[in-house]
């Protein structure tokens, strides 16, 4: 990770830990409180902790023209976008994107289309729905690995991020905070409950948290949908094509909808919200990542339309692309800010136990050990 952002970081942090005024706003301010001194391991844990609402910096009166020149949620964001290209796994993907997202993207997408194209002259003599077009061991064999091999290079990244924070032994309480806390999106409630300003100084705000609660469930729902699909089609042996009534429909038709709805919003939020404020370099490929997300549930829901039709020809590589790119950019790309967040709601949760559960499980840890 560059030095500068690290030393920026800590000057920052440092100021805060003696001013205090944001103590109650979220996650970040309890734990940077609880440090004297900031280790690099501190500061990028204190990173991917924050959400960038960036109610600390308009509630701040050390921003500039003071001559500290107070920014904590941009510097955060340097850091944070830094910790996860220093993380990832191999690291120059995750370099490749942060410069050239929005390109890389629509590459990857346009290419894997044209891919899925030359594949339909693979066709299978007979087949329904989508299978007349492509068959079920032609997409397995495709989506497996692009499953799978972006999964391991996450794991990979995130054991390096939980070395640098320090992170013990996981235990299930503190996971199931975490996710009680990612799922409410608790820190994008405003230090008050009122929300964030996000995009307007004097506006607060639910919108943000919204929108990112309908990304969120509408990409769970979409994974069920896909999930049931595979189960109904191994074990119970129900073959594709499914009907409007069946699970796979009844999950992906929503999460579809959710995905779009979530996914424009906070297109839409980003282009009102000053940039100066986050990791301005990332943001193209921020952007690329939400508009990459739209795509996947627009695509999927104006092919079940054309279900019928000789659109289905061009809609489902389109489709098929936008899915593949997505699954091989998971590491490098916005996406992963999903499990390293989930990892620092869970270590904060570990360090914020009450202290008698944590000399406890400190007790049972060193006699493991021994």
């Amino acid at each position: 990770m560059q030095i500068d952002f690290l030393n920026e970081a800590r000057r920052q942090a440092e100021i805060c830990n003696a001013c205090r005024y944001c103590e109650g706003y979220c996650s970040v301010f309890p734990a940077l409180h609880r440090e004297r001194a900031f280790s690099d391991g501190d500061l990028t844990q204190l990173a991917n902790l924050c959400h960038n609402c960036r109610g600390c910096y308009y509630a701040c009166q050390y921003t500039a023209p003071h001559e500290f020149d107070l920014n904590l949620p941009k510097i955060l964001a340097e850091v944070r976008q830094e910790s996860w290209k220093d993380h990832a796994w191999p690291r120059g993907f995750a370099e490749l994107f942060d410069r050239s997202g929005v390109l890389l993207a629509t590459g990857l997408v346009l290419g894997f289309a044209l891919m899925f194209v030359l594949a339909q002259t693979l066709r299978p003599e007979s087949g329904a729905g989508f299978y007349a077009y492509m068959s079920h061991n032609l997409m397995v064999a495709v989506f497996a690995p692009a499953f799978l091999l972006p999964l391991l290079a996450i794991a990979i990244s995130l054991r390096g991020y939980w070395r640098t924070v320090g992170g013990g032994s996981l235990r299930l309480g503190d996971l199931w905070e975490a996710t009680k806390s990612a799922g409410r999106m608790k820190n994008l409630t405003g230090g008050h409950g009122d929300g964030c300003n996000f995009e307007d100084e004097d506006r607060f705000s639910q919108a943000r948290r919204h929108f990112h609660q309908a990304v969120l469930y509408g990409f769970l729902l979409c994974f069920g949908a896909t999930s049931a699909g595979t189960l109904m089609h191994y074990l119970l042996g129900m073959e594709a094509p499914y009907g409007f009534f069946s699970l796979p429909k009844l999950l992906g038709v929503p999460g579809g909808i959710l995905l779009c709805i979530g996914t424009a919003g906070l297109a839409w939020l980003k282009t009102k919200a000053d940039r100066n404020l986050g990791a301005p370099k990332a943001w193209g490929g921020e952007m690329a990542f939400v508009l990459l997300l739209f795509f996947i549930g627009l695509s999927g829901l104006v092919l079940y339309a054309a279900t019928g039709t000789t659109a289905v020809g061009w809609l489902l590589p389109l489709h098929l692309g936008a899915v593949l790119s997505f699954f091989l950019l998971t590491p490098y790309s916005k996406m992963a800010h999903g499990f390293y967040r989930m990892a620092a709601l869970t270590r904060e949760a570990s360090v914020s136990r009450p202290a008698p559960v944590q000399a406890l499980a400190a007790d049972t840890e060193r006699a493991n050990r021994t």
